[in-house]
């Protein structure tokens, strides 16, 4: 378990700073395994989360939150996963759902990097931030922030689905034309249950 530890964390870093080898080589070992340390960043972000939403340890209501939140980015991953194999496959692509599940959890790492930092900042320093030198500065490195996260978790989509569904530039843009008006369907939908205010997607 400690060498897909290891491994896992050697993708991750080889997605920022050599993103194309890195991805093409999640998909060659598609190894299910390595979801496994993502799995329980995500428990700890949650845990996190459940915390900061109740602001208060109250273990009943937050052992319910948790239990909610998991399941439902479990299922917001494997949703994303099927329509995008669906997708994909009536467009020509030859990947395989393993591989899609496993290259595709590598493009949850931004989103849960981006939730786990906004979650810690909102517990360091919360909300209102006052609109001197320093909070103007502060908000200008987070935006930066932001849109570098952005930006990475757009490249690892698109070497996502261009290894683990083999698809060409034309058919990705494609696919996405028809996943993204239903993730933000879908994230409306959380938005009014009270589930997540931004899609963990």
């Amino acid at each position: 378990m400690i060498d897909v530890c290891f491994l896992w964390a050697s993708s991750v870093f080889g997605s920022i700073v050599h993103p194309y080898e890195a991805m093409r080589s999640v998909v060659k070992r598609s190894k299910l395994l390595e979801l496994v340390p993502l799995f329980c960043l995500v428990l700890l972000y949650v845990a996190l989360a459940s915390i900061v939403k109740i602001q208060e340890f109250r273990p009943f209501f937050l052992t319910g939150q948790f239990l909610t939140l998991v399941f439902w980015i479990g299922v917001s991953y494997g949703l994303s996963v099927l329509l995008l194999w669906f997708v994909g496959k009536n467009l020509g692509g030859k990947g395989t759902v393993r591989s899609l599940l496993v290259s595709w959890g590598y493009t949850l790492v931004p989103t849960l990097v981006w939730f786990l930092v906004t979650s810690i900042l909102y517990v360091v320093l919360p909300p209102p931030r006052t609109n001197g030198v320093l909070g103007i500065g502060f908000s200008f490195v987070y935006l930066c922030f932001s849109a570098a996260v952005f930006l990475w978790k757009g490249t690892l989509v698109y070497l996502s689905l261009r290894f683990g569904m083999r698809l060409t530039l034309p058919k990705i843009l494609l696919v996405l034309a028809v996943f993204l008006p239903l993730a933000l369907v879908y994230s409306v939908f959380m938005y009014r249950f009270g589930i997540f205010r931004v899609p963990f997607l």
